[in-house]
């Protein structure tokens, strides 16, 4: 590892939450072998994701899962440095964005880091998911995740300085067709009902059948996915799907009997 003290005068933890990621976890790892401490918070994988990455110098802690933003918070009190690098195992730093954290003399509290995802293959810089900034560069006493059950993120105390970087962190979050539909049908469109469910918001049948077409022309027109190929269809289909499921999912956790009627 580099000396700290080339790192803006100050340790680096990298933090990385995992569950059977024994294809993605090495990859993570290595891309920021160069913070002062990496530190794997492991929800019990029944592959061999921790043996990786003990092999390759990570500190690993395993626990239950609690939810995304729960476990990202578990992880940042977890590490020894004030300062969090915070990474799902399906992404890495990019060596551009390795080389301006580093350069980087005079920090803000945190930083807003461009992710760009791969999907079927290719880069996708359109159709709502890039630049896609994602506050995951910050002092721990300045900043904790917000507790959301999906789309989980940083929220920095009012007085806290953010600034920008201009380095990439890459995603590959999407394996395959199957993998995409999966993760919308088991994981996304479900916790995006129970979020809207307890943020008092609801739905109707005219809004279950305006979302899916609405979130496709915003995906594929407005947002011009169209400028991304097939992969750009793909993504705007699927946000269709999404859109379409959370809202029907919504509607019956709305309507479901209430429980002593």
């Amino acid at each position: 590892m580099l000396d700290s003290a080339t790192i803006f005068r100050v340790k680096i933890s990298a933090v990385i939450i995992a569950f059977n990621e024994e294809k993605n976890i090495a990859d993570a790892i290595t891309s920021v072998e160069w913070a002062d401490e990496v530190l794997v918070v492991d929800s019990r994988s029944v592959d061999a994701t921790r043996a990786i990455a003990l092999e390759l110098g990570a500190k690993v802690i395993e626990r239950d899962w609690p939810g995304f933003a729960a476990q990202k918070q578990f992880a940042a009190d977890s590490a020894k440095n004030d300062w969090i690098l915070s990474l799902d195992a399906d992404e890495r730093v990019s060596p551009e964005l390795r080389s301006e954290i580093l350069g980087l003399e005079d920090p803000a509290d945190g930083y807003r880091i461009p992710r760009l995802s791969f999907y079927m293959g290719r880069p996708i810089r359109h159709g709502g998911w890039y630049p896609d900034r994602q506050l995951r560069l910050f002092d721990r006493h300045k900043g904790r995740w917000k507790e959301r059950k999906v789309h989980e993120s940083v929220e920095m105390q009012d007085e806290a300085a953010v600034s920008e970087l201009r380095g990439e962190i890459i995603h590959y979050s999407v394996e395959n067709a199957g993998h995409h539909h999966r993760m919308i049908g088991e994981r996304y469109a479900p916790l995006s009902a129970e979020q809207m469910f307890d943020d008092h918001r609801g739905t109707s049948p005219l809004r279950i059948a305006s979302a899916g077409p609405a979130a496709f022309v915003r995906s594929y027109v407005l947002k011009a996915g169209f400028l991304d190929g097939l992969p750009g269809l793909a993504i705007a289909g699927f946000a269709a799907h999404h859109a379409f499921l959370k809202h029907l999912m919504l509607w019956e956790m709305q309507n479901a009997p209430k429980v002593g009627r």
